[in-house]
């Protein structure tokens, strides 16, 4: 690695290999830095592999607007570069009267960020596609759908790669430093520590991208990047089923709810919960909480016994609001207001980002033109 580079991006999460493969140049020297052996071993891993619609989001947020935009490309990527995807369209339950009321409002939400064909349908049209589900009405979203997250990360690093861009495993960031050439990145590579300094840096750390803006001297906790990290666990259902929707209910403040999540070979998930933990990396599942699970999903797929759950996996994701608090947002941006141009953050990258990856690659492309 040289000792200057134009940009160094910080993290191979899906976030990041969209964002080298949409900026990538054989003119510039770019390089992704990953602190794991892999890419994609984090949060990238360990979700739902929906691709959304753009229900769930206030109109004109960058969760709103990336997830619809993200959404269209992602399909577009899929067909043309052979990844696995199926667009199986989603049913959003209401098991009561009252939640009826809150389908109304999702149904306006998506209205209003031009999310494809959503409409509300009745308790007889959801028996004629789904016959086992137990539901008084539901918001069909036929846009909704699955795709291979690992294979789609494939790409985006052999795009990334083709157009120059170089990536450095177990390579830890930690220490950055505003300088007059950029900004001097200090680094732990195979054990040793060595500096460079690179023209821009690029912000993709996922769980730890609160804390890589720290590093540079940003005040996380008055700029509200401070992240919390919510724990979803997931339990499998390995029965013969006929479901051939993704399954979600109303869903909460802090999460979408423990949803029916099919994967490429039809099997199902359950998943995941939202548990507010303390700022650790524990992907183990509490087999406690298969009751939980149970007792979340019996009213509306009455054929699933509590014996039919088995434990799955977990994930994290990173948050920007606590369990009480309202929507926020993410959080895309160069701070030059703060002294630091060309440093870009992308913090609080949770649910929809997998989706939105795309649109947000291109919004960071415009960022650095």
């Amino acid at each position: 690695m040289a000792d200057k580079i134009d940009i160094a991006i910080i993290g191979a999460g899906v976030i990041g290999l969209a964002v080298a493969a949409e900026i990538g140049r054989d003119d510039k020297d770019i390089f992704i830095l990953e602190k794991n052996s892999s890419f994609g071993e984090e949060t990238s891993s360990r979700n739902s592999e929906v691709i959304h619609a753009g229900i769930y989001y206030p109109k004109d947020t960058l969760k709103a607007v990336t997830c619809v935009e993200g959404n269209k490309l992602l399909y577009e990527i899929c067909e043309k570069n052979n990844i696995f995807c199926q667009k199986i369209g989603k049913l959003i339950i209401a098991t009561c009267n009252s939640e009826i009321e809150k389908l109304e409002e999702l149904l306006q939400y998506g209205k209003e960020n031009e999310a494809f064909g959503l409409s509300i349908i009745s308790e007889k049209e959801i028996r004629k596609i789904e016959p086992k589900i137990k539901a008084k009405a539901a918001l069909y979203s036929p846009s909704t759908g699955i795709i291979d997250t690992h294979e789609l990360m494939k790409y985006f690093l052999q795009k990334a790669g083709s157009k120059g861009v170089e990536i450095l495993y177990e390579t830890e960031v930690v220490g950055i430093k505003k300088v007059s050439l950029g900004y001097e990145v200090r680094i732990i590579e195979s054990g040793e520590e060595t500096t460079f300094i690179s023209e821009r840096v690029i912000n993709c750390a996922g769980l730890n991208s609160d804390l890589v803006a720290q590093m540079l001297g940003i005040d996380i906790e008055n700029c509200g990047y401070t992240l919390k990290y919510c724990k979803g666990t997931y339990f499998q259902v390995y029965k013969p089923h006929s479901i051939k929707h993704l399954i979600y209910p109303v869903p909460s403040k802090i999460s979408l709810g423990i949803h029916v999540v099919l994967d490429k070979t039809s099997r199902i998930r359950l998943g995941p919960d939202a548990e507010y933990i303390e700022k650790k990396i524990n992907y183990d599942v509490d087999l406690s909480k298969k009751t939980l699970f149970y007792d979340s999903v019996k009213k509306f797929l009455p054929f699933i016994g509590e014996d039919d759950l088995s434990p799955d996996m977990a994930g994290i994701r990173p948050k920007l609001q606590g369990p009480k608090e309202d929507f926020r947002d993410f959080i895309i941006r160069d701070e030059k207001d703060k002294g630091y141009s060309g440093f870009i953050n992308l913090i609080g990258i949770e649910s929809p980002g997998l989706t939105a990856s795309p649109a947000i690659a291109k919004y960071v492309q415009k960022l650095i033109e």
